[in-house]
């Protein structure tokens, strides 16, 4: 019998009101494992009725309350980390040891919201006018919308959830229909952590979910993340229903290699910020540029490691990669291999019709890596998300930078080279977010924010980290005075300081 996942509405599972559901696969099997509930407008508002309704509250509970609940779910998803990467695993895919390192950062951000009482004290002047005190405080925007994407289940949402609890905001989170559970896995340890029944609502479902929360007038806030295409799409949605909105979209990712890395290095870096998760990362490396001479060396250095990587399921200790996330996409990430043998581009290994440790309906395609790759070619123009490495050559630096500067999107990029000055022209010329020196997936640690530049960002705040908590509070300044008894009379004049 297949499993029923239901809705988190008001601090308990709730079936809806909907009839239309979809099928939730394990990925290395191809079988479904449970059915998940699309929302209906009458369940989208419900879950933002609870929202509201706990809302006061919520924001009436002090700093200490707050944190309190914060830090209590940090010991208990601690405990149950590994549970939850094995939800993660049995949805998504991706090999348990990658499961637990995704786990392993969401309990960093968690961590990071536990010190709300510091991120939110506000600044004050003393008589900054005669007998004039002004000062700023900190404020929640009230219910918010949290949308998160199928590749990163547990991390992502608890990128945005804590921050926006600790600040006292409520929340309506809408995880993906590919992978919900880690979302319900999540919502359960707030309950038990002692979270109120509405401050965080888990609203399952597809497009008339997500445009349930865009257009509904009592959410304040949307933060998201996804494509660039539908990234685009939430935010003039959303802020055209007047809404504060942050959404991360997609990414082609670069990293440089200088005649002068460590070529072994930077195969090593190539392999695992390329295949790792199967590639289903918006900051995975999906182009190398070799910069002359260096291209030919490197190429074979990563060919050769690529053919050593274990392909399985994901709950198989021996696996070091796992199958994609539905059958869909794998339809989608083959079709870009077919695509770029026909566009000419060199397939040096191809990793279609792979021998993999699983069974034979999981949604397997092993690592695929292309030379000789040009700029006009859909597999260098498109984010594939999946396990397809291009290799471009360069002549030198400029000619890098100037390949990866010219690339619509901006998200993460890296450089390997010993040479330091190189380094550090590359930190502040390139157009990109985020920057990794010898580092392949330069993501930030929790106390840093995260966020690309061009298409891979609409609006101004970064995620999680200080511009979190930027993003989910609004300031407001105070000016005070308590006047002499004595002074008094009407002066029609503007005000001056004095």
């Amino acid at each position: 019998m297949t499993d029923r996942i239901n809705h988190w509405i008001d601090g308990k599972p709730c079936e809806g009101v909907s009839e239309r559901s979809g099928d939730v696969f394990d990925p290395a099997t191809g079988q479904v494992r449970a059915k998940v509930p699309f929302a209906a407008q009458d369940d989208v508002d419900a879950a933002v009725a609870a929202a509201s309704r706990a809302l006061p509250g919520w924001r009436g509970t002090s700093l200490a309350g707050r944190t309190r609940v914060l830090f209590a779910f940090r010991e208990l998803l601690s405990a149950r980390r590994h549970e939850l990467a094995k939800i993660v695993t049995s949805e998504h895919g991706k090999v348990e040891s990658d499961a637990a390192g995704e786990v392993a950062r969401a309990i960093e951000n968690v961590e990071f919201a536990c010190g709300a009482a510091q991120l939110l004290k506000g600044g004050f002047s003393e008589n900054a006018s005669t007998g004039v005190d002004v000062y700023s405080i900190s404020q929640p925007l009230g219910v918010v919308g949290v949308i998160s994407p199928f590749n990163f289940p547990a991390m992502v949402p608890l990128w945005f959830v804590p921050n926006a609890l600790a600040c006292g905001n409520t929340v309506v989170l809408k995880p993906s229909e590919k992978d919900p559970s880690a979302a319900m896995f999540i919502a359960e340890l707030f309950a038990e952590a002692g979270l109120p029944d509405g401050v965080l609502n888990v609203l399952h479902g597809d497009k008339a979910a997500v445009d349930g929360l865009l257009e509904h007038r009592d959410v304040k806030a949307i933060s998201f993340v996804g494509s660039t295409p539908i990234a685009k799409y939430v935010y003039e949605t959303g802020t055209r229903h007047g809404k504060r909105v942050q959404a991360l979209g997609g990414a082609k990712n670069h990293m440089v290699v200088l005649p002068d890395a460590d070529l072994d290095l930077a195969a090593d870096a190539a392999v695992s910020a390329g295949f790792g998760s199967a590639g289903e990362r918006c900051m995975a490396v999906s182009v190398v540029v070799a910069v002359d001479p260096v291209g030919d060396e490197l190429v074979a250095k990563i060919a050769e490691r690529i053919t050593r990587l274990r392909v399985g399921d994901g709950r198989r200790p021996t696996s070091e990669m796992g199958p994609l996330v539905t059958a869909a996409h794998h339809e989608r990430v083959e079709s870009y291999v077919e695509a770029g043998v026909e566009a000419g581009a060199r397939l040096v290994v191809d990793g279609r019709g792979i021998e993999v440790d699983g069974e034979d309906g999981g949604f397997w395609l092993g690592p695929t890596l292309f030379d000789h790759v040009d700029p006009e070619m859909s597999i260098y123009t498109d984010e594939i998300f999946g396990p397809v490495l291009a290799v471009a050559r360069a002549e030198g630096y400029d000619a890098a930078l100037e390949l990866i500067n010219a690339n619509a999107y901006g998200n993460g990029t890296a450089i390997f080279t010993n040479d330091g000055r190189a380094a550090r022209r590359f930190q502040n010329e390139v157009e990109v977010g985020m920057v990794g020196v010898n580092v392949p997936i330069p993501v930030p640690v929790g106390y840093y924010s995260f966020g690309g530049w061009k298409d891979s960002l609409f609006g101004d705040s970064h995620a999680y980290g200080p511009e979190g908590f930027h993003f989910f509070t609004r300031t407001k300044v105070v000016t005070s005075r308590w006047p002499d008894p004595s002074q008094g009379g009407v002066n029609l004049g503007f005000p001056r300081n004095s």
